[in-house]
C-alpha cells in the first residue's frame, strides 16, 4: 500500500452496492464534497505511473485514498468491476457520486476536492494547466510507451516506430527543458496538477529508460523532476526514485525490467487485506464527519518545536519594528548597530542561503517571482524568522539570487525545510560570528547598499 493511504480492506470492493461503494463512501454521498471527511478507493497496480497522478493531488489537498488490493486480469475482470468501467482499465476511483475512470480525469478530480491553487489562481493559468496536462500527455507520455513497451515485449519492436517515437520523445523533451529555463513550475509561483502529472509522467522513463547521461541535454528537466520528487507530496506516493543506469537497447523480459520490482504486488497484500470486525463502522463514522469512541476525539495540536526553546534576550518583533521605523539615512547606525546589540547567538542564529541555479535566471522578472513565490511559501515560519533576499548582478543578466535568514533557534528548523520545497534549491551555510567579514557581509544584506559581494543589487525583499 502506499504512504499517506489509509488501510485498505477486502469489504471495501466486493459490496452489494452498485458501484461498489463501502458503506462509509456511501453515507458520504449525501453530503458535499468540501463539507465531509470522506474515503475514496483507488483501484490500481502498485507504482502506476497514471495513478502517482490522484495520490500525489490528494496528499495536496488533504484527502484519505484507499487503495485496495488488486489483481491484473482477476479484480478488473469481475462483474462487480465491470459494472464501474466499461473496458475493465486502471486506475478508477469510487467517488460518493460514483465511479471516475480515465487517469487526468481522476487526478482533476480529486485536485477540486478543496481549494490549493492546483488549478493555478485564474482563467490563464488554468487553461495554462489544461495545457501542459495535455502537453504532458500527448508529447511525452505517448512517444515514451511507443519506445519503451517493445523493449520489453509489450508490443512488436518496429524499427520505424521506435525511431519515430525517439524523434518525438527528445522533441517534447526539448520544449519542456526550454520552458523550464525560466520557470521553476509549469504554471505561476506553486505546484500545480500540471506539475503533478508531468512529473508522474517522467517516473517511468527516469527509472526505465532516461539515462543522467540522456539526460544531460535537457538539464532544466533533470533538475525540475529530481526537485519536485523529493517533497514530502510527491515522495509520500512516489518513494525513492532511482534513475537507470543506461538507455536499454535490447528486447528484454517485462521481469527484467527495473519497472517490474516496482509494479509486482506484495506477498503481505492480502495479509494488509484481511477485514477487521469494527472497519465498516469506524469507516462510516469517520465519513460521516463523527467519533468513535475515544479514537475519535479531537487531539490537542503539537506544539512547534521552537516554542519550547529557552527564552531568548532577544525580542524578533522588537528587531522588526527597528527595521522598519528607521529611516534610511540612520540605518547603518541605529538599525544595524541595534541589531547586534540585541543578537541572541544562543537563541538564534544567521545562515547564507545561495540559490544553486543561477545560471537559469536571464529574465529579471521571472527572477523576481522566484524570490516572491519563496517568501510567500516560507510564511510559515514568520513569527521565528527574518529575512533580506536580494537579487543581483548585471542589468542584463543572468541574476545571482542570494540572500541572509535569522531563525529562532541553532539550525535551519526541520519543519520549514519539510514544508517550504523551495529550501531544497538554495545552499544553506551558518554564519560564522567570529568572522568580521561574514557580519560586515550580514549587515550589507539588512542595508542595501548598491552593491553586495562585489555585485550590483537590482532588487530587494524583505521577510518579516
Amino acid at each position: 500500500m502506499l504512504v499517506g493511504t489509509v488501510a485498505p480492506s477486502r469489504s471495501s470492493f466486493l459490496v452489494p452496492n452498485p458501484l461498489g461503494c463501502s458503506a462509509a463512501v456511501a453515507s458520504a454521498r449525501r453530503l458535499p464534497h468540501r463539507a465531509v471527511t470522506m474515503t475514496l478507493k483507488l483501484f490500481t497496480s502498485p507504482h502506476n505511473k497514471n495513478a502517482y497522478k490522484a495520490l500525489i493531488a490528494a496528499q495536496f489537498v488533504g484527502v484519505k485514498v484507499e487503495v485496495p488490493p488488486f489483481q491484473w486480469g482477476v479484480t478488473n475482470k469481475s462483474e462487480e468491476f465491470l459494472k464501474l468501467t466499461p473496458i475493465g482499465k486502471i486506475p478508477l476511483i469510487v467517488t460518493p457520486d460514483g465511479p471516475i475512470f480515465e487517469s487526468n480525469a481522476i487526478a482533476r478530480y480529486v485536485a477540486g476536492l478543496a481549494d490549493k491553487g492546483l488549478f493555478g489562481s485564474n482563467a490563464y493559468e488554468r487553461a495554462q494547466v489544461e495545457q501542459w496536462i495535455d502537453f504532458a500527455t500527448n508529447e511525452i507520455d505517448t512517444p515514451v510507451y511507443q519506445w519503451i513497451g517493445p523493449l520489453y515485449q509489450y508490443g512488436v519492436r518496429i524499427k520505424e516506430v521506435e525511431e519515430k517515437a525517439i524523434t518525438n520523445s527528445k522533441r517534447g523533451l526539448a520544449s519542456l527543458n526550454a520552458h523550464l529555463a525560466n520557470h521553476t513550475y509549469l504554471v505561476g509561483e506553486q505546484v500545480t496538477l500540471a506539475d503533478i502529472i508531468t512529473v508522474s509522467v517522467l517516473t517511468s522513463p527516469i527509472r526505465g529508460l532516461w539515462s543522467e547521461e540522456f539526460m544531460r541535454e535537457y538539464p532544466h528537466v533533470q533538475r525540475y523532476f529530481w526537485t519536485l520528487v523529493q517533497q514530502k507530496q510527491f515522495k509520500a506516493v512516489i518513494g525513492e526514485v532511482e534513475q537507470i543506469a543506461q538507455v536499454p537497447t535490447e528486447i528484454a523480459k517485462w521481469e527484467e525490467s527495473p519497472l517490474f520490482k516496482l509494479m509486482k504486488p506484495k506477498q503481505d497484500d492480502k495479509a494488509a487485506a484481511t477485514p477487521a470486525a469494527a472497519a465498516p463502522a469506524a469507516a462510516a463514522a469517520a465519513a460521516a464527519g463523527g467519533d468513535e469512541g475515544e479514537e475519535g476525539a479531537p487531539k490537542p495540536k503539537a506544539k512547534n518545536p521552537l516554542d519550547l526553546l529557552p527564552p531568548s534576550p532577544m525580542v524578533l518583533d522588537a528587531w522588526k519594528r527597528l527595521y522598519s521605523n528607521t529611516k534610511a539615512k540612520d540605518f547603518r547606525e541605529v538599525a544595524i548597530k541595534g541589531f547586534w546589540e540585541m543578537y541572541d547567538p544562543e537563541g538564534y542564529s544567521l545562515w547564507f542561503c545561495d540559490y544553486k541555479f543561477n545560471d537559469e535566471n536571464t529574465v529579471k522578472f521571472v527572477t523576481l517571482n522566484k524570490v516572491s513565490g519563496f517568501l510567500q511559501r516560507m510564511d510559515l515560519a514568520r513569527k521565528y524568522a527574518f529575512a533580506k533576499m536580494c537579487i543581483l548582478g548585471p542589468d542584463e543578466g543572468p541574476f545571482v539570487i542570494k540572500g541572509v535568514w535569522l531563525f529562532r533557534g541553532s539550525e535551519v528548523p526541520q519543519f520549514v525545510m519539510d514544508e517550504c520545497y523551495d529550501c531544497e534549491l538554495y545552499e544553506w551555510s551558518k554564519v560564522d560570528l567570529s568572522d568580521e567579514a561574514q557580519k560586515e557581509r550580514v549587515s550589507a544584506y539588512f542595508e542595501e547598499p548598491d552593491d553586495i559581494d562585489g555585485l550590483k543589487l537590482q532588487e530587494a525583499k524583505c521577510f518579516k
